[in-house]
């Protein structure tokens, strides 16, 4: 593990700010550079255009190419399986004085599905549309833009003749969009980790509608749990008490209620998305089958629903627990529910046992410096968020790590997980460089 850096400390402190996806070159540079706008949009188009949709990414091609990136800037690679078919693939940018604490730029390969009819261009086809200046594609702002930009900038910085003091390694992780276990979770508790002296991690934030960029400091963590009714069968026309359904609907109603208080907050204000908890229903399961359906004269003897619940670092997991056991799942219901049945429960706390939460403000060098980036760069950093899912920070958090969430898309329209993902290149775009003593 890294030493903590103090905010009196006179070592060099060397930190990466990307701001926006595209650099437009110097007059100086040729069409063909490798820097030159065509050069850098051909190369998101071709990373887009690999589909790495879940459940069946081609992991494989994406490794491929991002090795192919790598031995183009001349920077050492690796193709790292913790789990068999499932790649990560690690860029290590020495510095001079390797025994800093380094920086690790992190992303993740994998992308949600995507419906090809609902879309206005195909979803792996990296349109791009001349006269705005967008580009089309699943994983354009979820996260594979941002993977771009790192890269992009090391080339650049490179080109310069500028070395880093701190080392930098330029990790890209299978499997966020499943939970990040054969990826993420895997890689920072290992040995590989380890010797890697990480200081700082950047990883994925949100594109932000305004004009500042969104940093984040913390994340709900998920809960996925699946609550049980049961009750005697009967006859469709039956009136009686406690059946499976109706002991569903009775949780279903009180779950709606709590949820209804949470968004009630967010709606007047008084909380931002990311500080609340959110509960929704995934999925709704009951009846009997039937050839042509179900079987609509029969009340079954079981019912299910699933439910995605985020809850921010800041809350009381063991209140929400005690709200599931006696209102939302309880025994004199019928209802079951154990611990066992969360499909996801992922801690609120660190192996320290304090909240999961980086520290921002004065108290964080790396936090400092990207402020300092921002404002170098005459950006706006707007105000620290809870990142309202889940990233692969977690994992990094939990061995104590400070990591900040930053996705530089000023003006851009959320689009992450929705048809017609796009991302807006505009013309004045730009990448701030290291900050350095």
């Amino acid at each position: 593990m890294a030493t903590p850096i103090k905010p009196t400390s006179h070592t060099l402190l060397c930190f990466c700010c990307f701001l926006l996806l595209f650099t437009i070159p110097p007059p100086s540079v040729a069409a063909g550079d490798s820097s030159s706008p065509s050069q850098v949009i051909s190369r998101f188009q071709q990373y887009l255009q690999i589909n790495t949709a879940q459940p069946t990414p081609d992991y494989h091609l994406a490794a491929e190419f991002l090795i192919s990136q790598a031995d183009s800037i001349s920077l050492p690679s690796r193709s790292i399986e913790f789990v068999h078919g499932k790649p990560l693939v690690l860029i290590h940018w020495p510095g001079s004085d390797p025994d800093l604490p380094s920086i690790l730029l992190y992303s993740h390969t994998d992308v949600v599905p995507a419906e090809p009819h609902k879309w206005d261009h195909p979803p792996f086809s990296a349109h791009l549309d001349p006269s705005s200046g967008r580009i089309f594609a699943r994983g354009s702002q979820d996260m594979k833009c941002v993977g771009m930009q790192y890269l992009e900038a090391v080339r650049r910085l490179k080109a310069s003749g500028f070395r880093p003091r701190r080392s930098v390694y330029l990790a890209f992780s299978p499997d966020e969009e499943i939970g990040g276990h054969d990826g993420a979770e895997k890689f920072a508790y290992s040995d590989v980790f380890d010797a890697l002296n990480v200081g700082i991690v950047l990883d994925e934030g949100l594109a932000s509608p305004g004009d500042s960029y969104r940093p984040f400091y913390a994340e709900r963590s998920p809960w996925w749990l699946v609550i049980k009714a049961v009750g005697a069968p009967g006859h469709g026309a039956k009136l009686y008490d406690n059946s499976a359904v109706e002991n569903l609907l009775k949780s279903i109603e009180s779950i709606r209620r709590f949820r209804a208080s949470q968004f009630d907050l967010v709606k007047a204000g008084l909380r931002a998305e990311g500080e609340v908890i959110s509960v929704n229903m995934a999925f709704l399961k009951a009846g009997t089958p039937s050839p042509t359906g179900f079987v609509m004269n029969l009340q079954p003897s079981e019912a299910e629903a699933g439910f995605d619940i985020r809850i921010p670092p800041t809350a009381d997991p063991e209140s929400l627990e005690r709200r599931i056991n006696e209102e939302w799942a309880p025994v004199s219901r019928n209802m079951t529910f154990q611990l066992g049945q969360f499909k996801q429960k992922a801690s609120v706390y660190d192996k320290e046992g304090e909240p999961k939460l980086t520290k921002t403000g004065s108290s964080n060098p790396w936090w400092i410096l990207l402020e300092e980036a921002v404002a170098k760069a005459d950006g706006k950093l707007g105000k620290p968020e809870i990142f309202p899912a889940a990233t692969d920070s977690r994992y990094f958090r939990e061995r104590g790590l400070p990591a900040i969430g930053f996705s530089p898309m000023a003006n851009t329209p959320v689009l992450l997980h929705d048809h017609n993902e796009v991302l807006f290149l505009a013309a004045s775009s730009f990448i701030d460089f290291l900050v350095h003593e």
